[in-house]
């Protein structure tokens, strides 16, 4: 049993900021990877951001300079900061982790809820 917990979406201004989390829990043995996708209304969903144990990352070219993606691995969490949002921005904000929950078990691909994240004056 995993689960990824996300908080910190609502509603900001054009320039504003805003500081996801996501919390995964349950049965960790350890972490790949955690990222973020997003999903605008009638439109794919796409990589935001993503981070590895070793503190690789990797952003999307329409994100880049403007979020950083981090975490806290005693935590198994990670965190989204997003500067100067733009209302293209807006969407729906996933919480994505690929980990091994045990020794004995395979690798799986957890998602989280969606966290909401509106953009507009």
């Amino acid at each position: 049993q995993v689960q990824l917990v996300e908080s910190g979406g609502g509603l900001v201004q054009p320039g504003g900021s805003l500081r996801l989390s996501c919390a995964a829990s349950g049965s960790i043995f350890s972490i790949r990877r955690m990222g973020w996708f997003r999903q605008a209304p009638g439109k794919q969903r796409e990589l935001v951001a993503v981070i590895t144990t070793a503190d690789n990352t990797n952003y999307a070219d329409s994100v880049k300079g403007r979020f950083t993606i981090s975490r806290d691995n005693a935590k198994n969490t990670v965190y989204l900061q997003m500067n100067s949002l733009k209302p293209e921005d807006t969407a729906v904000y996933y919480c994505n982790a690929v980990l091994l929950p045990s020794l004995w078990s395979q690798e799986g691909n957890y998602w989280g809820q969606g966290t909401q994240v509106a953009v507009s004056s």
